[in-house]
């Protein structure tokens, strides 16, 4: 497989940015076309011990730099003091637990024309620089392509795509007259992040946290609502009240008694009320001789307030 075919088929998923918590590849020179012989050094960034740089090339499967005959390595970075066309293909770094860095895809050319471009992705909205390069002059006049389609002819070798977006991802080449063209490179265009994301993430979770604190307080006081008559049944149902009625149909007594006699009369009805805080005590004398005239007594009740 020829490094242009290598191209097309690895999609470059470099990382967006590089935090101390994950290692990041960085390549010296910085660009992803180099030419035949050329040296280059790759660093594992933000790395702790353990990380080491690998790469997948169309004749070989995964391999360790110093391990596997390329390269010399020196902790988490790794020289190859010439490259060949036989080193083409993607780069990473990798930790001995599995984790893995940003990925770049080298392209060696054993050609005159080479094309200089970020081996990063560049960020949304920034200004790019493709430069058409030859091994001895100064960037010629060149003509620019994009997934084999030209673009435009720069006199000076320069091209610059001013505020790119997604639109304008894709493979670039370009050919310099009776010099040849170079192979293809992947420009990818990253996503810029704007404050609105963060902001909206935190309106969002400020509203959720308000619609619980709302749930929280329905619930609460309808639980309130209902415990409030089930409290007044139970405040109501320790009233006790005991009542004992007795009845007397004697006839043969003296509707005249004593007033000790009334108080062991058995015709004498005793009531009792008790409350929380209240006591009443009542004593009522019915009579069912309706042939006598009854005197009228003076009634007698007994009260207590506690």
């Amino acid at each position: 497989m020829d490094p242009t075919s290598l191209q097309r088929l690895v999609f470059l998923t470099s990382l967006l940015s590089c935090s101390t918590n994950q290692a990041c590849l960085k390549v010296t020179p910085s660009r992803s076309q180099i030419f035949k012989y050329e040296p280059l050094s790759l660093r594992c960034e933000d790395a702790s011990d353990g990380w080491t740089v690998r790469r997948n090339t169309s004749i070989e499967k995964i391999t360790e730099c110093g391990v596997d005959k390329w390269g010399k390595s020196a902790g988490s970075s790794c020289n190859v003091s010439s490259m060949d066309p036989l080193d083409s293909g993607v780069y990473w770094c990798e930790s001995t637990e599995g984790s893995t860095s940003n990925t770049i895809t080298i392209t060696v050319s054993g050609g005159s024309v080479i094309l200089q471009s970020p081996v990063l992705p560049v960020m949304e909205g920034d200004d790019v620089t493709l430069t058409c390069r030859t091994k001895m002059a100064d960037p010629p006049s060149a003509d620019f392509y994009k997934d084999g389609v030209s673009i435009r002819n720069e006199s000076d070798g320069h091209m610059t795509l001013h505020h790119v977006n997604r639109s304008d991802e894709g493979l670039y080449k370009c050919s310099v007259q009776s010099k040849g063209e170079s192979p293809e490179s992947r420009l990818s265009v990253s996503e810029k992040l704007t404050t609105t994301a963060p902001l909206a993430a935190s309106l969002s979770v400020l509203v959720l946290v308000v619609l619980v604190v709302l749930v929280v307080l329905v619930v609460l006081g309808r639980r309130r609502i209902r415990r409030k008559p089930e409290a007044a049944e139970v405040e109501k149902g320790e009233d006790v009240t005991y009542s004992d009625v007795k009845i007397s149909q004697s006839r043969k007594k003296p509707i005249k008694q004593s007033r000790r006699s009334q108080e062991s009369d058995p015709a004498a009805v005793y009531s009792e009320v008790k409350t929380k805080t209240d006591v009443c005590y009542g004593d009522t004398v019915i009579n069912t001789n309706r042939r006598r005239e009854i005197v009228p007594e003076p009634d007698v009740l007994y009260s207590s307030l506690k």
